[in-house]
């Protein structure tokens, strides 16, 4: 069985903060971070909604780059745009053909 990994964008309820993932089973992740055990960083800024979420593929790699990439940015706006743009088809190309 071939596993799909996803983007997906959070916000928390209570901050408005950005959480940046990737998965290959969104609800699993979801409660994940809704339900907070230690002190990570999500476990602050709880309860979270689903902004977006983002078919990469099989390959999870490709998934952590494009995890990467917008962390990188370090900008709401970027992160606005991309949720309602709908699509990151223009970052995994970049990454996929450089």
């Amino acid at each position: 069985m071939t596993l799909i990994y996803y983007l997906y964008i959070l916000q928390s309820e209570k901050t408005g903060v950005y959480y940046i993932g990737q998965t290959n089973d969104l609800e699993r992740r979801l409660n994940e971070h809704n339900n907070p055990k230690g002190t990570k960083f999500t476990n602050r800024h709880y309860p979270w909604i689903l902004k977006a979420s983002f078919e990469v593929g099989d390959d999870r790699s490709i998934a952590l780059k494009v995890e990467h990439h917008i962390k990188k940015q370090k900008s709401k706006k970027y992160i606005n745009e991309l949720i309602e743009r709908g699509s990151i088809d223009q970052i995994i190309n970049n990454i996929v053909n450089p």
